[in-house]
């Protein structure tokens, strides 16, 4: 039978951004979030990332999608999107895929709605449309400049201003997705064809990300639109300074340092122990105290370290652990590395502005008040979860 593909295309390139499709926003990389957004609708039956870069690749393939490599000239700058579709559908053909409808998806599109994804493809399975592409309704007054800059009214009557009520909408084109029949698509070689739907999505969704500040504001909105999910990990890694301790010290007359630790903390790793869930803490700093506290919770220390997150991924492949299911708590800078790579970057409720903007969870506690224990509880629970439903595991 045929089936319903969604093929996002993700070249490693990029202008406004570099390595645009990998950048995080809500602590996810741009074509996880696509992939996710994918998955979430029920009338999909496979997600495929075409791509040229071997590091986007290994991150579809951690989240799920099937993965089309295509060939450098179908990658660069001016390639069109039609051209990576039309490549992916040849190569899922020989694949022996048969593909009835083709839903396009961009990863730029960070806010991805998947309902409305499912009410596109649904209006091309009942062959009321053709093709079908997410737009925002707006009722906006269009201008544009012509000869010398002089403004050109374009969808109204400059010498008229009817009210909102009064004035039919139009509809603007959001880029996150479009739905249409496959074996069409070949044929004509572009994306609208036939008759042609509108799937209405929030404009709050309809954010695209091309420059910095769009990627900034995409980050500014996921902590209010994304969803929370369980924090279904294979292994805790966190900082030390800041996570385990509230980030200060108790210098003695003779040099002597000493910090406060939280009790509720050391039960939390006591518990991720007990579950079978490795726990590491990495550490910039060389301290006895580290070392002290590691061995009391009988877990895996790693100290002094220049580049956390070089040790992160030895420490990760030594325990055969993927780094997507790593959950990383972390308060300050020097962590930003380690959650740039891990599938579930965390912080606490106290850590820097670019540590909360790079988590995908940002706790409740502050560093040395529970919030390790805080993190146990929600991997704990996850884990809990995923065993009561067979088979279920979310993508990390």
């Amino acid at each position: 039978m045929s089936e319903v593909v969604a093929i996002i295309p993700a070249r490693g390139g990029s202008k406004g951004i570099e390595r645009k499709n990998l950048r995080r926003v809500g602590g996810i990389a741009l074509v996880a979030r696509a992939i996710v957004a994918a998955q979430r609708c029920t009338e999909v039956d496979r997600v495929v990332v075409s791509t040229d870069d071997a590091e986007i690749a290994n991150v579809a393939r951690e989240w799920g999608a099937d993965v089309v490599l295509r060939p450098v000239d179908l990658a660069g700058d001016e390639a069109s999107s039609e051209s990576a579709l039309l490549h992916a559908l040849d190569v899922l053909e020989e694949r022996r895929v048969d593909v009835g409808i083709l839903a396009f998806l961009q990863a730029t599109s960070p806010f991805i709605d998947s309902e409305a994804l499912c009410e596109a493809v649904q209006l091309v399975r009942s062959r009321r449309r053709d093709t079908v592409f997410s737009a925002v309704e707006t009722y906006g007054f269009l201008w544009s400049r012509g000869a010398g800059a002089a403004a050109t009214a374009i969808n109204h009557d400059a010498s008229r201003r009817p009210r909102r009520q009064d004035r039919e909408p139009h509809f603007l084109e959001t880029g996150a997705f479009y739905v249409m029949r496959a074996k069409a698509f070949r044929a004509v070689g572009h994306r609208f064809f036939g008759s042609i739907g509108i799937a209405e999505v929030p404009a709050r969704s309809a954010i695209e990300i091309d420059m910095h500040d769009e990627l900034a504001l995409a980050r500014a909105m996921a902590p209010l639109l994304d969803a929370a999910a369980p924090i279904d990990v294979d292994a805790v890694v966190t900082d030390f300074d800041g996570v385990h301790t509230d980030d200060t010290v108790t210098v003695t007359d003779r040099g002597e340092e000493a910090v406060r630790v939280s009790r509720s903390d050391g039960m939390g790793i006591a518990l991720l122990r007990r579950a079978g869930i490795p726990v590491l803490i990495l550490s910039t700093e060389k301290n006895p105290v580290v070392s002290a506290r590691a061995a009391k919770l009988r877990v895996d220390v790693l100290q002094g370290i220049d580049d956390k997150a070089a040790s992160l991924r030895e420490w990760a492949d030594a325990a055969s652990v993927p780094l997507s299911r790593i959950a990383y708590l972390g308060n300050d800078v020097n962590d930003l590395g380690c959650l740039e790579i891990v599938g579930w970057p965390v912080a606490v409720c106290d850590a820097h502005p670019l540590v909360t903007a790079s988590a995908r969870v940002v706790l409740e506690r502050a560093g040395g008040d529970g919030a390790v224990r805080e993190l146990a509880d929600l991997v704990l629970r996850a884990r809990e979860r995923t065993a009561s439903i067979p088979h279920e595991r979310t993508p990390s």
